[in-house]
């Protein structure tokens, strides 16, 4: 492992991540300003012109610790130091499959009613002056199981509930859908 960050979600906007910091944070070396996702991300970019070998970044925490608000800020630092030519919009274009992605892999939990119960892995290109060239996200599952079995207070994955909400639109009539409680072998 390298260099480890711990960040605290602090649930509001804060002046510390615009572009003015990611300016500042350009080009410096890790230890020369304070801890950072920025210092972070700056150190990996580094790594990658200097070495010209990929680099990983894992953002780990617990449900609302701001992981997806982290990866974004560190694909906007990229985007911005590599002065794409797509600049700070590529973490827009990257994450626009979050809202189906959640309904897909989100629940409820007994401790959020929105928890994330699937892991990302993005994956940005770089060309060979180091600019975004283009970007990937893969989704996987953390809990299969859920799709057949929820513990005591907990559902399914949201878009079960999505889906016979909408049971009634044309569209979904082949379906067979009934009502979320009539479904309660998959819908508990």
């Amino acid at each position: 492992a390298g260099i480890i960050l711990v960040a605290i979600n602090p649930y509001k906007q804060l002046p510390i991540y615009g572009d003015a910091i990611i300016h500042a944070y350009s080009g410096q070396n890790m230890g020369d300003m304070d801890p950072h996702i920025f210092a972070v991300a700056e150190e990996a970019y580094k790594q990658m012109a200097r070495n010209n070998k990929n680099q990983s970044i894992i953002v780990s925490g617990e449900s609302g610790a701001g992981k997806t608000v982290s990866a974004r800020y560190t694909m906007r630092y990229f985007a911005t130091v590599s002065k794409s030519s797509s600049n700070a919009h590529v973490e827009d274009k990257v994450l626009a499959s979050n809202p189906i992605t959640e309904a897909v892999g989100n629940a409820k939990t007994t401790r959020n009613d929105n928890s994330s119960r699937f892991g990302k892995y993005t994956e940005i290109s770089f060309d060979q002056s180091y600019q975004i060239i283009g970007a990937n996200m893969r989704t996987y599952l953390l809990e299969k199981s859920r799709v057949v079995f929820q513990s005591e207070n907990e559902r399914n994955y949201h878009i079960f509930y999505q889906l016979c909400a909408s049971a009634m639109q044309p569209e979904y009539k082949h379906l067979k859908l009934g009502r979320s409680q009539e479904n309660n072998l998959l819908f508990i």
